[in-house]
């Protein structure tokens, strides 16, 4: 068998299957087993551990992952790639599955890979694991994907035990960062509202083949049993893309301009708010952790809930309101998307 962690093995089976890079799906191979191994070390991935990988390219992570894991389910998107994968790995607990990992069911997928009776190898049939298998995600993602693929994973209610993927670097310490970085944002606090988050390695751009532009990091989410903070999810996550969607400007200055709910307040209103809930009006939101986001949401609900201030004159709800038009859409979109 081909070792797919080397450049000369990597090498050899591009040169056999006549495969071609396609810079549209965002592929590198990796081509370095010293940062496998940090992937593995990482995940903490063993004996009764069933993987998904989603993006196995030609199958480096995946010979690795399957020399320690009971199983691993690889989710590949390039059609091309597919069956190299399957004769490649034909001898290992692999099941090869094409699609695209946003538009599964993956719920039904791990239920099906937990439940039918065949064999272990790598095909189109799932094998039998044992409910009480652990379930981890390891992957090496294309950067344009790396945020909807995380927030996939992470929403998906699924019982994952830990997502270890190898990302842009710059995005890994943004996942990481402490209150009061300059990494620090509204991208942080929605990894560290599902999971704990540590930097495994950085993995400089000569690991792979063709080289990417920018620099990797091995990122590791463990996730947890609930939620870091237990408040209205919604409220929370349109307090910090308040927050951090203009970072130069004080909290009050931020959330008092970020229009949507926050329209319903006079400035005096929501200042008394903010230093009701113990913080300072004129502090700015990246010295906010999640606890005190959580906090201030929940003031900022409870008035919603018994108002006693006044509301908005109606010049300012005339113009909040067209301001609330213009900034709509959700999500992450409080910081510059990524790539």
């Amino acid at each position: 068998m081909l070792d797919l962690s080397t450049r000369a093995g990597v090498r050899a089976v591009i040169e056999r299957y006549g495969l071609q890079t396609k810079k549209k799906l965002g592929q590198h191979f990796l081509v370095d087993g010293h940062v496998l191994g940090k992937i593995i070390a990482a995940a903490d991935v063993g004996a009764n551990d069933l993987v998904l990988e989603v993006g196995p390219g030609i199958g480096s992570m995946t010979q690795a992952l399957a020399a320690v894991a009971k199983h691993v389910i690889a989710v590949e998107l390039d059609k091309s790639l597919v069956p190299v994968l399957r004769e490649l790995l034909a001898d290992a607990p692999v099941t090869v599955v094409q699609g695209d990992i946003l538009r599964m069911d993956l719920a039904e997928l791990l239920s099906k890979v937990s439940g039918c009776e065949t064999d272990t190898k790598a095909s189109d049939a799932c094998p039998r694991i044992s409910p009480s298998a652990r379930t981890k995600v390891v992957a090496n993602l294309p950067y344009y994907i790396t945020t909807p693929v995380i927030f996939y994973l992470l929403e998906s209610g699924l019982p994952f035990e830990s997502i270890t993927v190898m990302i842009q670097k710059e995005v890994a310490q943004r996942m990481a960062a402490a209150p009061g970085t300059k990494d620090y944002g509204s991208l942080t606090l929605a990894v560290q509202y599902h999971a704990d988050v540590s930097i495994a390695a950085n993995v400089p751009v000569n690991c792979f083949m063709p080289r990417p532009a920018v620099d990797s990091a091995v990122v590791h989410l463990r996730l947890l049993d609930k939620p870091r903070v237990a408040c209205d999810k919604d409220m929370l996550f349109n307090v910090i893309h308040a927050a951090f969607g203009k970072r130069r400007k004080t909290l009050l200055n931020a959330v008092s301009s970020a229009g949507g709910i926050f329209d319903v307040f006079d400035k005096s209103c929501l200042e008394q708010i903010i230093q009701g809930a113990g913080f300072d009006p004129q502090v700015r939101g990246e010295k906010l952790d999640i606890f005190q986001f959580a906090k201030l949401a929940e003031a900022i609900a409870g008035e919603l809930a018994h108002p006693i201030a006044q509301s908005a004159t109606p010049e300012r709800s005339e113009e909040a309101q067209q301001d609330s038009l213009l900034r709509s859409g959700g999500g992450l979109g409080a910081e510059p998307p990524l790539k």
